[in-house]
């Protein structure tokens, strides 16, 4: 089985274009850690591109370079048409993941992630939000711009509706100056508002299936502010364990919400003292990824190929080693 890997930042989504230190390396952890799983199952090979301005990957797969963007589409329809599934990792916002995950189903190719669905709500913070809490599931309050901002005291956070990760945050001090600076934006409209929550910054990551849910691991991130912003300083893959049962029910809430999550995804939650709230989801591989099979001491890659070659959702582990993952840089989740 060959499979086509396709990392956007690193793999020529960003030919033109500068490449943010951060992204990139995020992006390259996470093809690494990926492309080691694959590659460690037996008949499977990996194909991958490479934007050439990077320094060689040196990974045990079929590597196309990428040069320029105007050669980017036939090397991506060449790797596209020599597999026999893709796997991508890409951003969500600005329809970046939708639009490549339609064109891998319209090449009649197997995708490794996602329903496009899924993906769509998922792009929109506020969309996302509003979906869980008509199902049920605890959320951080969320608003647009069109919202009226409750009374709430202390801190709030402005950030993009489609953004990804901690880029384009900013940390307001209270409502008013959130307010302020809200108005001062030209783009207003694609901005939302949430109180700061006092908690542990908690992520989920976990395999879906048809509204259905299996926990592999309850990762702590390390989340700092800096210059009225946040940072992503690392996470601890299964830093909290995934023991205590309200994290499998939460995970089983956000799926059902969304049925069209498919194979592995990311919850972001702060862990609250009312209980956990839901941040965002991440329809797409994330950052605790790349400590998840030292953790689970099980390749999570074969997990999600179990689940495409019989359709089973097999169980992940209650709980697993604490396994650090550390960002050179700053970026998303």
């Amino acid at each position: 089985m060959r499979v086509f890997v396709f990392e956007y930042v690193t793999g020529g989504g960003l030919l033109g274009a500068e490449l943010p230190p951060s992204l990139v390396r995020e992006g390259d952890l996470m093809l690494r850690a990926l492309v080691a799983d694959l590659a460690a199952l037996d008949g499977v090979e990996c194909i991958i591109t490479r934007d050439a301005r990077l320094a060689p990957a040196h990974l045990p797969a079929d590597c196309r370079p990428v040069h320029d963007a105007a050669d980017f589409p036939r090397v991506w329809a060449q790797a596209l048409a020599g597999a026999d599934a893709v796997w991508p990792i890409a951003p969500e916002h600005q329809g970046i993941l939708e639009g490549i995950s339609e064109a891998i189903l319209a090449a009649d190719r197997p995708l490794l992630n996602s329903r496009p669905a899924a993906v769509r709500t998922a792009a929109s913070k506020l969309r996302t939000i509003r979906l869980l809490e008509a199902q049920g599931v605890p959320v951080v309050p969320t608003f647009g711009a069109a919202d009226r901002l409750p009374p709430l005291p202390g801190p709030w956070v402005l950030k993009p509706d489609d953004g990804v990760g901690c880029l384009g945050i900013r940390l307001c001090r209270d409502r008013d100056s959130l307010s302020r600076y809200w108005e001062q934006l030209t783009q207003a409209d694609t901005f939302v508002a949430q109180p700061f929550i006092q908690g542990t910054a908690v992520s989920l990551s976990l395999l879906a299936k048809d509204g259905e849910a299996s926990l592999l691991s309850v990762n702590r991130q390390r989340i700092a502010v800096m210059d009225e912003g946040l940072i992503l300083l690392g996470c601890v893959v299964n830093g909290l364990g995934a023991g205590d049962p309200r994290w499998r029910r939460l995970a089983g809430d956000v799926t059902a919400a969304l049925p069209d999550l498919w194979g592995y995804a990311g919850v972001d939650l702060i862990a609250a003292a009312e209980g956990p709230l839901v941040l965002e989801v991440n329809p797409r591989l994330t950052t605790s990824y790349v400590g998840l099979r030292e953790s689970l001491q099980r390749n999570p890659a074969g997990l999600v190929l179990d689940l495409l070659a019989d359709g089973a959702l097999r169980q992940g582990a209650v709980g697993g080693l604490a396994v650090d993952v550390c960002l050179e840089y700053a970026g998303a989740a």
